[in-house]
């Protein structure tokens, strides 16, 4: 268990009520936001999203190249404060990353914070956003003023905490987004943590989702998809 400081469950949790209904979500205890079966509560790029063994998944071939960024959307609601947590796995040339605090744009794209991830691990436990780029690396502590200032500080070992991450295996992002402050965890390690103050970028709600990234072939899946309000 973790101290209480990062303990503090961010799960904007979300029942659904009829099969084809999702309720808003709610406090409380985590709630999953996927029911393992089908797409209920989510919403995608028709032809790129199904449910294979249990996961969210997508998937790119030589026949089906995928040759820009496209989203699966939680209609469950734009949580504001809330423990995010879902299981990943990532074929070797996977990239995608969850969309947190976002704007929806057309084509199935979003604007936002995105916990990034990659097949290999090298981009696992970093945080960017569209407008700005790299936000906080893995093992940073991050600053950000209302000016728009950005100042680090070292939490961790990159390399180090890249260890704990498992190639082509499952793995658990945990999210915590409290106020002005989003910190991240890979299978119950700290990896980095930042507070955004930006007075003109900075986000305090916004849609949930999952990414399909262009280039090689590729395959990505969720699963275990929990959300608590704080």
């Amino acid at each position: 268990m973790r101290p209480f400081l990062f303990t503090v469950l961010l799960i904007a949790g979300t029942t659904f009520g009829r099969e084809d209904q999702p309720v808003a979500a709610q406090a409380g205890e985590p709630q999953p936001i996927f029911n393992g079966k089908d797409l209920t509560g989510w919403e995608g790029k028709p032809g790129w999203w199904k449910v294979e063994d249990g996961a969210l998944t997508a998937e790119s071939t030589p026949d089906k190249p995928c040759t820009e960024c496209n989203y699966l959307i939680w209609r469950g609601g734009q949580p504001s404060d809330f423990e995010l947590q879902a299981d990943f796995r990532l074929s070797g040339e996977g990239n995608s990353g969850i969309q947190l605090r976002s704007r929806e744009l057309p084509g199935w794209d979003t604007s936002g914070y995105q916990a990034d991830m990659s097949g290999d691990g090298g981009l696992v436990g970093f945080v960017y956003e569209h407008a700005r780029g790299l936000i906080a690396g893995r093992g940073d502590r991050v600053m950000i003023d209302a000016d728009g200032k950005r100042t680090a500080a070292k939490l961790g070992d990159a390399a180090e905490l890249a260890k704990v991450y498992r190639i082509k295996d499952w793995n658990t992002y945990r999210i915590i987004c409290r106020g002005p402050e989003i910190t991240l965890f890979i299978n119950g390690t700290l990896m980095c943590q930042f507070t955004d103050r930006d007075a003109n970028r900075a986000a305090a709600k916004g849609i949930i989702a999952l990414q399909m990234h262009p280039g090689p072939p590729m395959k990505i899946q969720f699963k275990n998809i929990r959300l608590k309000q704080l």
